[in-house]
């Protein structure tokens, strides 16, 4: 992934006005047209699926940016490992394309990060983009209201089933969020466990809306989706 040139697609190079050509851009990997509105995965109709169903995540209603897939996943990387934060901005932007709300969130509370991988990384990618999403729709990014009690591991390392487990009471929220409309953004959406311990903190604290934003949500293959709809992870 090259770093960020002026006037230069970051994707391939090529000259252009904004950060990508329209080439690029258009051939950005998009979830599917017909999705559940909670886990964002494929369906028939558009409406809830069955595993939401069954097991209803914390939040009211989800939106991605993308598909996680190339170039996304790349994107996404170079932010989170090779320190390319001025990609942030670029992936907040394609977020903020897929806005569709008549009413927006009263607070946006980026997930945290454990004090202890923070300073290991530098930095926590959810909320670089946060900020660059706060600025431009004028909504406040709550950054320290919400904590990260246990450095737990790092859920790409588990498997779907122990994602839950791993992650259960792991944040603890200070603010009082009665009859507010909280998002909660995050890079990634993999199993949804993480949103959803944070979803369900955040509405202990009274909150009466509580929407996901992600810049990319992951497609698990048909056994790894009807392991997470049985676990109630999705």
């Amino acid at each position: 992934m090259q770093m960020l040139l002026p006037g230069n697609c970051v994707l391939c190079l090529a000259t252009c006005k904004g950060d990508l050509c329209r080439a690029c851009h258009d051939g950005l990997p998009q979830l599917p047209a017909v999705h559940c509105p909670l886990c964002l995965l494929p369906t028939v109709d558009s409406r809830i699926c069955g595993a939401c169903l069954a097991h209803h995540p914390a939040w009211t209603h989800a939106i991605a940016a993308l598909r996680y897939a190339f170039p996304v996943d790349a994107m996404i990387h170079s932010l989170k490992y090779q320190e390319n934060l001025a990609l942030a901005p670029l992936l907040a932007n394609l977020l903020i394309a897929k806005m569709n709300y008549s009413a927006p969130p009263d607070v946006i509370i980026p997930v945290p990060l454990h004090p202890a991988r923070l300073q290991a990384r530098g930095f926590n990618q959810a909320l670089e983009i946060g900020r660059h999403v706060s600025r431009q729709m004028g909504i406040p990014l709550l950054p320290h209201v919400c904590v990260r009690t246990r450095n737990t591991l790092s859920q790409t390392e588990l498997p779907w089933k122990k994602r839950r487990s791993n992650l259960r009471n792991v944040f603890k929220c200070t603010a009082s969020f009665a009859r507010k409309h909280v998002a909660l953004l995050d890079d990634v959406m993999t199993s949804g466990a993480t949103l959803n311990e944070l979803a369900k903190a955040v509405c202990q604290q009274g909150a009466s809306e509580i929407s996901v934003w992600v810049i990319a949500r992951a497609m698990p293959s048909t056994t790894s989706i009807k392991t997470a709809g049985q676990q109630g992870i999705l």
